[in-house]
């Protein structure tokens, strides 16, 4: 074996060449093999450090005293320190470990980060980027999805209109039909009459010329038939009057988008991403609210309706009296239906920001949530029947609750099946709100207020985020026919509550203070029941008998 080649061979003893030295000179840095160690140390000229080959490295130089190990780690200072630092009295009162123990400790906690990173993280982070392609894809697909449909409807209007003209146009040309008709007929009779005076012209200047006494005794006049002129005809010719074009009226038929949504799923509760939501436009009270639309369900008499939620600004899921939850587009057609998992009568519905429906089950006890075609339960109570739902701007869930024997109401926050907050008492353990077994429709303020129409109480019970009474609504100062009974309630992008007042056929609307604005009283409601609001601001009224879901217009 030549010497050259012995660096790719084995390690040897620096002093004697002994193939695998067991130590190692951390100072010198050179390999020892036990015998050569004491000849090594020796050698006084300068200090030595000799550890086994696999400690070597451990201890370094000390940063400030030069040629010294640091054989301690500092934990306060987060330091290698040397025994010189030590007895200088700098690290006094600090705890010291040895710098082994200190660097296993410390590549245990790498060896952590780097298994989280290996078989957690990195492939969460690999499997997130692999679906971006998909939703993409997904993205495409929908928008040339919207891209078909809107050409369709707009080629369908095309139609319309088409026909619409097309019709006109055979109008005035019906029109012109009748009236040339006239006109032949009087045409042909003053052309008949031009004749006979023509004749009449022609017979005097011949009996003129004539000295026959018998023909011109036999002249009988007709002037005084002629001067009776033919009739005028008097003709109102047609006119096209255009209707003045209205862009909103032309939108609102044309129909709408639905707001973009971008949501970033956190820890299994969904939360706005920056940047995701913008403050809403301003949108002030119109002076006499509309009827956008109404749509026509199933519901009526004998299966009142109850909840209304928007799914959509076209869509809307409800539910009465039955064990079905339908939801509409707002022609009136049934889009999909639900049966309850229980079998049992839904008492509310919401929508969270993801788009799942939230239903509750008195009789079941229990608040559940559809995800796709699976009813999942997430919130089963004991001793407590769970009552109106919404969501809040945070994605959590409230639920107002009645004891089973009817003496306490309370409102409880859920973090998905996690119980977060209560609200149940004024600041003397005085109750908030009302035991009976009376509808409490519940939403949440755009200030996070908590807003409720207690009907038990003839009062709407508004509390703010941290559940401390902001105030009580009763009704204005003026009187009513009947008295101030709340139903359903819900809040605007403008931070406005509405309320439904059954009995007296209005909604209210308050400031996000309490203080009255105005009625909504001239869209012929009949026993308003449930409230909610598009992205728009456009209201949705249940009509609890009727059956009738109507869209109204009442801000910009």
């Amino acid at each position: 074996m030549y010497p050259r080649t012995w660096a790719q061979d084995v390690l040897r003893c620096h002093l004697c060449e002994t193939p695998g030295p067991p130590m190692y000179c951390d100072i010198c840095h050179i390999h020892l093999c036990v015998a050569c160690v004491g000849k090594h140390l020796l050698d006084e000229s300068k200090e030595h450090k000799v550890v086994t080959f696999k400690k070597r490295g451990f201890a370094p130089e000390c940063s400030k005293h030069s040629k010294k190990l640091c054989e301690l780690f500092c934990e306060q200072c987060d330091i290698p320190i040397c025994v010189q630092c030590v007895s200088s009295g700098e690290h006094l009162g600090h705890k010291a470990v040895e710098i082994l123990k200190s660097l296993e400790t410390k590549k245990e906690v790498l060896q952590r980060d780097l298994d989280e990173l290996e078989t957690l993280i990195y492939p969460k982070y690999q499997e997130m980027v692999s679906n971006i392609p998909l939703q993409k894809a997904d993205l495409n697909k929908n928008s040339e999805k919207l891209t078909t449909a809107l050409d369709k409807h707009g080629e369908e209007l095309h139609r319309e209109i088409d026909m619409a003209i097309k019709k006109l146009k055979s109008d005035v040309n019906e029109m012109e039909s009748k009236h040339l008709v006239v006109l032949d007929k009087q045409e042909k009779e003053i052309k008949c009459s031009i004749s006979e005076i023509e004749q009449s012209i022609a017979d005097l200047k011949k009996l003129l010329n004539s000295n026959d006494v018998s023909l011109v005794s036999a002249y009988n006049s007709r002037n005084a038939e002629f001067r009776r002129l033919p009739p005028k005809l008097i003709v109102s010719l047609p006119r096209f009057t255009p209707q003045k074009k209205n862009k909103e009226q032309i939108y609102q038929q044309i129909g709408s988008l639905s707001a973009l949504s971008i949501k970033t799923e956190e820890h299994g509760y969904t939360m706005d991403s920056p940047g995701a939501e913008s403050s809403p436009p301003y949108r002030p009270l119109i002076d006499v609210p509309r009827i956008i639309t109404e749509i026509n369900t199933e519901y009526g008499n004998s299966n009142k309706l109850c909840s209304v939620s928007c799914l959509s600004d076209d869509e809307v899921w409800t539910c009465g009296d039955d064990n079905m939850i339908r939801l509409y587009n707002l022609h009136g057609e049934l889009v999909k239906s639900i049966q309850t998992k229980s079998g049992e009568i839904p008492e509310d519905l919401a929508v969270t920001q993801s788009g799942e429906l939230v239903y509750s089950d008195y009789k079941d006890r229990t608040v559940n949530i559809v995800k796709n075609t699976q009813i999942q339960t997430v919130v089963r109570l004991r001793g407590w029947g769970p009552g109106f739902v919404c969501v809040t701007s945070s994605g959590d869930l409230l639920v107002i609750m009645i004891s089973d024997d009817h003496t306490q109401a309370k409102i409880v926050c859920y973090s998905g099946s996690t119980e977060k907050q209560t609200i149940q008492y004024k600041d003397k353990r005085q109750p908030l709100y009302s035991s009976e077994l009376i509808p409490k429709y519940i939403s949440e303020n755009r200030n996070l207020d908590i807003c409720v129409a207690d009907c038990g109480a003839n009062a709407v019970v508004v509390v703010n985020q941290a559940g401390k009474l902001r105030f009580t609504y009763t009704g204005p100062p003026s009187t009513t026919k009947k008295p101030f009974d709340p139903v359903g309630i819900t809040t605007d992008s403008q931070g406005r509550i509405l309320i439904a007042e059954c009995d007296n056929h209005r909604i209210h609307i308050l400031d996000q203070d309490g203080q009255f604005l105005r009625y909504i009283d001239n869209c012929h409601l009949q026993s308003p029941s449930a409230l909610c609001v598009d992205t728009r601001d456009n209201l949705f009224v249940c009509e609890y008998y009727t059956g009738k879901v109507k869209k109204i217009q009442y801000c910009m």
